[in-house]
């Protein structure tokens, strides 16, 4: 009975309850592992991206050549999409100078808008006999057709998230071989599939999808190499082209039960994860595979650019929106990704994700969390730290050893985070004790600091000392329109200016609270203010601009009710308006000053930014302007309005700007709808230098009913555009504009 009642002693003292606890964590960890949720998969892929940027693939050979229909080529032939004729041309002339294969990462899903029965009936002016004519000609299509069954071209396709039309079952498809486990439900699925017109499917050597889905982060990482489209098995736009090359009549899919293993033809085969997806293993940008489309056409082209190579015809003109974010480049032309996937397969320079990488995770993991449950509590805290930076070294150099020598990719964050889950429970006792200290801070400098900044010094101590971090914010400025004006009506009154400034700035204030803001000053009436510091807000971008919004309809409202008082007091009514800049990127926060005084403050090029940023709202008409970062986070909750490509005073690199209209409920009206086109049209002949268009587009604005909305806007564009007309810009011009004033 006394050995029953000493088991509880006995399990305290010798296994205590903190260890317990920890076997159970490991458990619970290899369980997450399993389920595998977002932000798991988040942290394993990031460690990976970080492997590829540290040891880019290295390229020995350029099998593949890029045909880049670039903002060069549309200079001088023309709108995209070009005649079929023009594409006929460009096939032709690849095809001499011994390309391979030809593959489109676009598609041709509608006929040519130029095919001469369609100019028939475009043109009745034209008389009965032409037009007979024009019907007999050969359609544009055809020519295309032509030309593309005397080479050897691949024809890309769209997945879908929506069907469009029935599939029709007449067109050619490539076969697909299965061994193994049934392998379509392992497949990405797009509802609905857009092919080329029929007569250019049939002429095809093969079709497949260059459709790329980006990752949750808008990461491309990897590339899909087959897919379920519209119920049909279909390739990737680049592993067709290797059957093309190869001259393989048949896919085979190889399949297990955890999913899809590798893909084949002939003696090429290429391992993918479960759902067909191949990692892509980057290289750095590389210019030198880019041919200008244009300069292909006009045969002024070296011949072993084009001979014995894999054509890509793609684009990298900004404003086709084909851009997209890799591992190693932020802006990286989709159909250079395909190019990557091409040449990694053809150099067998891929990397692939084991399947019994899992199994070396999760035994990493239960080997060092039992070290750790077993041994941490004999260690000191110094001896501790350093056996731990011991593990966590051992785990880093296993992965990147892997990845390095075999391109296998094992990620070893997850058996860092269960051993340190396990570490941080078994030294939770030490918290008691810091918790007192926590509490004595509190209570010290709770009287003249920032509760938030007392909350944050109380979780970490050490912070108050000079010095900062690097993290990612959005900061606001916020300046009141026209101060001088109004306190000159109050300078017979300073204390009614004061009191007036307080009505201002309180509502303000309270609208940056509410959305998680951080005051860093006021500065007359002006105030500056911060997100996602010192506490983390993940969603830093979208409160600041809830906060601006909110900022305006609180100023809307003092000024409902001093516009009541005035009326009241038979005095004249004067409007409070504000105009706010906001901006997102890498600030260093902390506490700045000196030894004897310190303020927890924000700097870095993104605040200065942002205070440009302000001060240009009442030149363009909007009292919210924001960075791109800012408004590239929340274009999708809020009525977003590109203003113009500029250079800030102080700064070597341009920004896109933009104007906050409103909520979501005014990005669908039909009147922003209607805005936002105008605002593009004439952005898009200003920055092709075409004076007259823009000018023209301006003149149209201005007689639609939305015209007072971007009046100062299209002032301003005026002017700027009839001094160009005199002196133009130099012919590198990128669009942007050197701002003169702060």
């Amino acid at each position: 009975m006394k050995r029953i009642q000493a088991l509880p002693r006995w399990f305290k003292r010798r296994i205590g309850f903190a260890r317990l606890l920890c076997l159970v964590l490991l458990v619970g960890f290899a369980a997450l592992r399993v389920a595998d949720p977002a932000p798991v998969e988040e942290i394993r892929v990031r460690t990976f991206d970080a492997f590829q940027r540290i040891d880019p693939r290295k390229k020995t050979v350029r099998p593949v050549t890029i045909v880049d229909i670039d903002d060069k080529s549309l200079e001088k032939l023309g709108q995209w999409p070009w005649p079929r004729t023009r594409i006929a041309e460009l096939i032709t002339e690849l095809t001499r100078l011994g390309a391979v294969v030809i593959a489109f990462d676009a598609v041709f899903s509608e006929p040519d808008r130029l095919n001469p029965d369609v100019a028939a009936e475009a043109f009745p002016q034209l008389d009965e006999e032409i037009r007979a004519k024009l019907r007999k000609l050969p359609s544009n299509d055809q020519i295309l057709a032509e030309a593309i069954k005397k080479s050897r071209v691949v024809l890309g396709e769209s997945g879908l998230p929506e069907e469009i039309a029935a599939l029709d079952k007449t067109l050619p498809v490539t076969g697909v071989a299965m061994l193994g486990e049934e392998p379509q439900r392992f497949m990405f699925e797009f509802p609905g599939l857009l092919r080329n017109v029929p007569v250019l499917e049939h002429a095809a050597a093969g079709r497949g999808l260059f459709t790329i889905k980006p990752e949750r982060d808008g990461i491309v990482r990897r590339v899909p190499m087959i897919m379920l489209a519209q119920g049909q098995t279909m390739p990737s736009l680049t592993f067709e082209m290797l059957r093309v090359a190869t001259g393989s009549g048949t896919i085979l899919i190889k399949a297990e039960k955890g999913g899809i293993k590798s893909l084949r033809i002939k003696s090429v085969e290429i391992p993918t994860d479960k759902n067909g997806q191949l990692w892509v293993h980057y290289a750095r940008n590389d210019a030198s595979i880019y041919v200008p489309a244009v300069n292909v056409l006009e045969k002024n082209v070296a011949p072993d650019m084009i001979a014995g190579k894999l054509v890509l015809i793609g684009t990298s003109a900004v404003g086709l929106n084909d851009i997209k974010t890799t591992p190693v480049a932020r802006a990286m032309p989709g159909v250079e990704i395909h190019a990557q996937v091409l040449e990694s397969a053809l150099t067998g320079a891929v990397i692939s994700q084991p399947i019994y990488g899992i199994v070396l995770e999760f035994a990493a993991a239960m080997l060092f969390g039992l070290l750790v449950i077993a041994f941490a509590p004999l260690f000191g805290p110094v001896s501790l730290v350093i056996v731990g930076g011991a593990f966590a070294s051992v785990l880093l150099g296993t992965s990147a050893y892997f990845y390095t020598q075999h391109r296998l990719l094992i990620d070893f964050t997850y058996p860092l985070m269960s051993t340190t889950a396990v570490y941080l429970t078994l030294i939770f006792a030490a918290f008691v004790r810091e918790q007192q200290q926590r509490k004595k801070i509190r209570s010290d400098f709770a009287q003249y600091m920032s509760p938030v900044l007392v909350e944050q010094i109380a979780q970490h101590p050490e912070k108050l000392v000079l010095g900062g971090e690097e993290r990612e914010m959005t900061i606001m400025f916020s300046d009141m329109r026209g101060f001088t004006s109004i306190s000159e009506t109050y300078k017979d009154d300073p204390q009614g200016l004061t009191t007036l400034m307080n009505r201002f700035l309180t509502p303000l204030t309270n609208a940056i609270l509410a959305r998680k803001g951080y005051i860093d000053k006021y500065m007359g009436d002006a105030i500056m203010a911060f997100w996602n510091a010192p506490l983390d807000d993940k969603d830093h971008e979208l409160n600041a601009c809830e906060a601006a919004i909110d900022m305006l309809e609180r100023i809307d409202q003092l000024n409902q009710a001093r516009e009541q008082e005035a009326k009241e007091e038979g005095r004249p009514f004067i409007p409070l308006n504000a105009g706010i800049g906001l901006n997102t990127g890498i600030c260093v926060v902390g506490n700045m000053g000196s030894d004897l005084k310190f303020n927890y403050s924000v700097f870095g090029d993104s605040v200065n930014v942002a205070s440009r940023l302000e001060g240009q709202s009442k030149e363009y008409g909007f009292p919210i302007i924001v960075g791109s970062k800012t408004a590239l986070a929340v274009k999708d909750r809020f009525a977003i309005l590109e203003l113009d490509f500029i250079m800030v005073k102080g700064k070597k690199e341009p920004e896109v700007i933009y104007a906050i209209a409103g909520r979501e409920d005014v990005a669908q009206s039909g009147r922003f709808q209607r805005l936002r086109n105008l605002t593009i049209e004439m952005l898009g002949c200003y920055r092709s230098r075409d004076w007259e268009g823009a000018l023209a587009a301006i003149e149209r604005g201005r007689k639609t009913d939305e015209a007072h909305a971007l009046e100062l806007l299209y002032d301003l564009y005026e002017a700027r555009i009839r001094g160009y007309v005199d002196n133009p810009p130099p012919e590198d011009w990128s669009g942007a504009f050197a701002l003169l004033t702060k």
